[in-house]
């Protein structure tokens, strides 16, 4: 029988003898305990603090171990909270959302809506590899500078190829972090925020938690557009316009040379920033990157942000602000006031991961691996649901987006007919910041096990779609 197991079992014997015994009695000591049970002083030691931790015992030094007074539990007796409803005011911070992109679904589903790598292409090897030789360090446990340390700035400065250095970066907890912190630094609450129409519905869930106003502005097939955004700056006095220029989340577009141009000039002629999502750095499928927004903004307009959680492993939670100026100050302070610093060992884990060979041997893979999978999906989905129109094939990312014929409600009655037949895909609704322009559906093509469960999926997805044909004819 292992230690832990023994443990259990001699925690089970003692709280049935003391339920025998009344408060304040002394239990017997850790000697005849040792007799009685047959077990090592040390198993002893480790049952009576679990019986410590849980309040069922008092452990006296020199004295001996004690029954516990008892607590008078009543389960089922509700306290009225009912007062905190006026005292709370209105609800800014709305966790459903977050719950929709993290809940992970049974083990039985085949998910289609995950916003992260499978743990077949995650580099489990490489990562544990990197967590050990950082714990090694000798200063691995020591304070880490608020900024973050000087070597994953670096690398972070070199990343994005642009006029920047380790000064300009800012280490996050990942790309939510990232976006939260933003959001509460450049803008006050109350203000409105320009957003693409769809738009990655984490950020509008920070935005709304940060008091801002998100307000859509369309895209098309090559991302937003700028005679619209010139319109929405000036009919809204926003300063602020958060955007995903490089394999949208959940559109796949990529902004074109020429609009990106256009966006930068719009937002410096009314003095607005921009906050450029660019989490799809590294999750290309093989072809060229385009440039980011950042490495043409040469007045500090652009504040960008990316990650190394969606190419690596969802709990590396390793993101960067760059930005510069007074705004790069405001991001630092509110760094600094919020948590003070990022936890080091996590950081020089990062800095191990991805200096090393095997990081980018990691990323070729995976780019080939999303190719295939995006490529099959959209394969897969042509042949069984022809009547679903993609919006395209992206070179990049880990999405399809696929709009469903029919009112807004169909694809959520598609979604509750896959939850059926364990499939879980992203309702469409939940992209947009005001009223839907039409049903879509985000489907992923990163988070199955192989092509083959991909395949499935897609195939339960069709007979879904014929039930409620035939449901409703």
């Amino acid at each position: 029988m292992v230690e832990s197991s023994t443990i259990v079992v001699l925690v089970s014997a003692l709280r049935a003898e003391i339920a025998r015994l009344a408060p304040g009695d002394r239990l017997p000591s850790n000697r005849d305990l040792v007799r009685s049970h047959s077990v090592s002083p040390v198993t002893v030691a480790r049952a009576v603090a679990a019986l410590a931790a849980e309040g069922t015992v008092v452990t006296r030094p020199g004295s001996g171990t004690f029954v516990a007074p008892r607590r008078s539990r009543t389960p089922h007796a509700a306290i009225d909270t009912s007062w905190q409803t006026v005292a709370l005011g209105d609800r800014s911070v709305d966790a459903r959302t977050a719950t929709d992109l993290l809940s992970p679904p049974p083990t039985s589903t085949i998910t289609l809506a995950g916003g992260y790598l499978h743990r077949s292409l995650q580099p489990t090897k490489a990562l544990g590899g990197a967590l050990s030789r950082a714990a090694r360090r000798p200063d691995a446990w020591d304070r880490a500078p608020t900024a973050g340390l000087e070597t994953l700035r670096s690398l972070f400065a070199r990343l994005v190829d642009a006029n920047v250095d380790a000064d300009d970066v800012l280490i996050t907890s990942g790309g939510q972090d990232a976006l939260s912190m933003a959001f509460r630094s450049i803008a006050a609450p109350g203000s409105p925020i320009l957003v693409e129409s769809p738009t990655y519905q984490g950020a509008l869930a920070a935005a709304r938690a940060a008091g801002l106003r998100p307000i859509p502005v369309p895209i098309d097939a090559d991302g937003i557009r700028p005679d619209l955004l010139a319109d929405a700056f000036a009919t809204t006095g926003a300063r602020l316009l958060y955007c995903q220029p490089t394999f949208h989340n959940p559109t796949g577009a990529v902004l074109p040379p020429e609009r990106r141009r256009q966006v930068l000039d719009i937002a410096r002629a009314v003095g607005a920033f921009i906050l450029e999502d660019d989490f799809a750095r590294l999750l290309g499928h093989g072809g060229q990157m385009p440039r980011p927004l950042l490495a043409d903004d040469d007045d500090g307009t652009v504040v960008y942000l990316t990650s190394l959680t969606k190419p690596a492993s969802p709990s590396l939670r390793i993101g960067a602000l760059i930005a510069r100026g007074p705004v790069a100050h405001r991001l630092r302070a509110t760094r600094l006031v919020d948590d003070f610093f990022l936890a080091r060992p996590l950081q020089e884990a990062a800095v191990e991961l991805i200096s090393t060979p095997s990081w980018d041997r990691h990323l070729r893979g995976l780019a080939t691996a999303l190719r295939e999978r995006s490529a099959a999906l959209a394969a897969a989905l042509a042949t069984e649901i022809p009547e679903w129109t993609l919006s395209s094939v992206p070179q990049g990312g880990l999405h399809l987006w696929v709009r469903v014929p029919g009112p807004l409600q169909s694809a959520t009655a598609i979604a509750d007919a896959a939850h059926a037949r364990d499939v879980a895909v992203s309702v469409g609704s939940g992209y947009f910041a005001a009223e839907p322009s039409g049903a879509y559906l985000r489907l992923g093509f990163a988070a199955t096990a192989d092509l083959a469960q991909l395949s499935e999926g897609v195939h339960r997805l069709s007979k879904a779609t014929r039930h409620l044909r035939s449901a409703d004819s």
